[in-house]
């Protein structure tokens, strides 16, 4: 595998770009031409196709990296690199169902993820989309979908829905449609608290079609232990826990450079990083931070190894995504404290990490999802009373 790194000079660039995309809640296109030149959107890419073949641990310290420089870009582009991604772990593991993801990757598409629906707290198992079977073996798609980072640029979009074909036996439809398919209808509703540059739009499917080529899923309403829903977890929650650990090493710097650069009256002119509880305030901002960077790495390189975890493989995902996004939110919150007042202006870096390291919570699975997983991974599932009495057990829902 090659390991693509990301310059300096890039990471500069991008960074200095990131004030004015937040301020004027705009797309960041230079950004992207950037990443795109230099082959970062085939990270997942094999070598044989034109990619760099990289392994999830390599990307996600390159998405750490760009994090750092630019939350919203770098959580902008997660989105292609979880869809390429799981194309990538499924193939490592010998399924080829999603290897037209990688082929098109490489031609250049850029791949958004469009599962979230406002009101399914289900999330991955059900769906208020409806997806319609076509005679020729595709399906036909009717739904809302939210958060579809990437709205400008995207030009395939994975996407799930519900077939009621059958009353008795529904089922989830997985597949990829084309930006350029009847129906597709991308909103400009993205004016939010932080990670503004993300542009995550929503899109509406009316009657959007995929071809048979392009459904690569039909599985069971509720969890299951298809080697996709393992892959999407895996991607999806250890790329998020990356950026988040981004921002988290951002806030680190920015703080410790607060403390030298302050003076204080009180302290006849010395720098805060003379002072004993700022003192205090950083070294437990970078001891959190120390303790969340070796957890994505190691879970990461697990993936790639083809470590098997077994039944331990969920909560030890969710669990790394809830450390990993709470870890962030309390270093930057140090960080803002250190820094003080001039940071609480809108234009100000660890203003902006403030505001988007709250992103973080919304993102699946949240900390109510992580808790049950963990719990019904530890205790077993909650036992309640079956309607005509006696012991019903009630499943997980991350299973």
């Amino acid at each position: 595998m090659t390991a693509l790194v990301l310059p300096d000079d890039l990471l500069a660039r991008i960074s200095a770009r990131a004030p004015g995309y937040d301020r004027d809640n705009g797309f960041p296109h230079d950004d992207l031409a950037d990443l795109a030149e230099l082959g970062y959107l085939r990270a997942f890419v094999p070598e044989r196709l034109g990619g760099a073949g990289m392994g999830l641990a390599q990307v996600a310290e390159q998405q750490a990296r760009l994090a750092a420089a630019a939350p919203a870009t770098a959580l902008a582009v997660n989105m292609h690199l979880v869809v390429t991604g799981i194309a990538a772990v499924l193939a490592a593991r010998g399924d080829e169902s999603l290897a037209f993801v990688l082929e098109d990757a490489a031609r250049g598409e850029v791949f958004a993820f469009g599962n979230s629906e406002a009101g399914n707290d289900l999330v991955m198992f059900d769906s208020k989309t409806r997806a319609v079977p076509t005679p020729d073996g595709g399906y036909r798609f009717d739904g809302t979908k939210i958060f579809t980072s990437l709205s400008p640029v995207w030009t395939r979009l994975a996407v799930f829905g519900r077939d009621d074909t059958d009353p008795g036996n529904p089922l989830l439809v997985h597949a990829v449609v084309d930006r350029s398919a009847p129906g597709i209808h991308v909103g400009d509703d993205w004016d939010t608290l932080g990670m503004r540059a993300t542009q995550s739009c929503t899109t509406v499917l009316d009657g959007v079609e995929a071809p048979r080529g392009r459904v690569y899923r039909r599985l069971p309403v509720g969890p299951s232990r298809d080697p996709f829903i393992f892959a999407l977890f895996a991607v999806f929650e250890i790329l998020l826990a990356a950026v988040y650990t981004g921002v988290g090493r951002r806030a680190v710097e920015l703080a410790v450079a607060a403390a030298h650069r302050r003076t204080s009256m009180k302290g006849a002119g010395r720098t805060y990083a003379q002072d004993p509880d700022i003192r205090w305030r950083v070294a437990d901002a970078a001891i959190a931070q120390d303790g969340i960077e070796p957890q994505v790495t190691a879970l990461a390189r697990d993936v790639d190894a083809l470590v098997d975890h077994g039944s331990r493989w969920f909560p030890l995902l969710v669990g790394l995504k809830v450390r990993a996004t709470e870890n962030a939110r309390v270093v930057v919150d140090h960080a803002l404290r250190v820094a003080g007042g001039s940071s609480y202006f809108s234009g100000n870096e660890l203003g902006r990490l403030y505001r988007d390291v709250l992103a973080g919570i919304f993102h699946p699975s949240d900390g109510e999802s992580a808790h049950a997983t963990v719990a019904n991974a530890m205790l077993g599932p909650v036992v309640t009373e079956a309607p005509g009495g006696g012991p019903l057990r009630a499943g997980s829902t991350d299973d």
